[in-house]
């Protein structure tokens, strides 16, 4: 699971590729070694959608630093290595434990959580979006198919629409007209996630086609398990890639009342999804055989989107 970026794993940042968590007994002894980190994590992944990137206000790298890597550590726990359920969940459970530390106002236990407690405390962030991602990177553990498209959206509400909220709050602009636009951003970012790592995903036993439309349209869990776009698969992609461009549409404004570089941000975020979809399209939804990513010259032409947009 992706939380609305593609990302790959990667163990050695911390030290420990089982805990994650950075704890007292590590060498980094301070927040600003925490942060540092945190940062270096951040840029150390391949993204198709960028991660306290140079187009941001250098004020707001450190938090978002902080928050990407909160959410990548805790996505490892759910996806990566060979630990059993119950492993995967008792780490996220451990991540969980230290939220509870800081809403009840105590110290956390590792430096990590003190470093995130006190970014938390001066940009006076809802610590609910937190527990938000926890909840969406358990249930990516427990469970690997969705009935329909209102519990995928339910998912992607909890797994990438509280990243967009806290973005908003570090702006100080999470009003409700713009929450609300940003939630249609990140699930359809999210979606689009699903729709170019289907073979990767179900490498992990999850599928997150709604059933019921893979009924509708007789697709089968065969069709996937070998790639094969035959039959009625591109008109299905069709139908998954003409909801996704309205959702991500739906909330494209945004990237206009942002301000400044933020809302540059924004939109070349936007403008990303859009290739991607676009790439999608061009394969007729063949993510199989020619997986969707950015290359040079399409974050050229984003930057010139985002630039140009009005």
């Amino acid at each position: 699971m992706k939380y609305g970026l593609d990302c790959s794993a990667n163990f050695l940042i911390h030290g420990s590729a089982i805990c994650g968590i950075l704890s007292r007994d590590m060498d980094i002894s301070n927040s600003h070694a925490v942060t540092r980190d945190s940062l270096a994590l951040a840029q150390s992944h391949y993204e198709n959608f960028p991660v306290a990137s140079a187009l941001l206000p250098r004020h707001l790298r450190e938090p978002i630093g902080l928050i990407y890597s909160f959410a990548r550590q805790a996505d490892d726990f759910a996806d990566e290595g060979d630990l059993t359920q119950a492993q995967r969940l008792a780490l996220l459970d451990g991540f969980k434990q230290e939220l509870d530390r800081i809403q009840a106002g105590e110290v956390p236990q590792t430096e990590f959580f003190v470093t995130l407690q006190a970014m938390i405390a001066e940009r006076k962030l809802p610590l609910e979006p937190f527990y938000d991602l926890l909840d969406a990177f358990s249930q990516d553990v427990v469970k690997g198919r969705y009935e329909n498209f209102g519990e995928v959206i339910d998912y992607c509400r909890r797994s990438a629409n509280p990243i967009g909220r806290l973005l908003l709050h570090l702006y100080g602009m999470a009003t409700p007209r713009n929450l609300g636009m940003a939630d249609a951003i990140c699930s359809a970012l999210q979606i689009i996630n699903f729709l170019q790592d289907v073979a990767i995903d179900y490498k992990k036993d999850r599928i997150y086609f709604p059933l019921d439309e893979m009924r509708k349209f007789n697709i089968t869990e065969a069709q996937i398990a070998n790639g094969d776009t035959s039959g009625p698969w591109s008109m299905f992609m069709q139908f998954q890639l003409n909801r996704t461009r309205r959702l991500l549409q739906s909330g494209a404004p945004l990237g206009l009342v942002l301000p400044g570089r933020i809302g540059l941000e924004m939109r070349t975020i936007i403008a990303g999804g859009e290739r991607i979809l676009h790439k999608l399209h061009k394969s007729r939804g063949d993510m199989f055989h020619h997986r969707p990513t950015l290359k040079p010259w399409d974050w050229g032409y984003m930057l010139y989107r985002a630039v140009r947009a009005k």
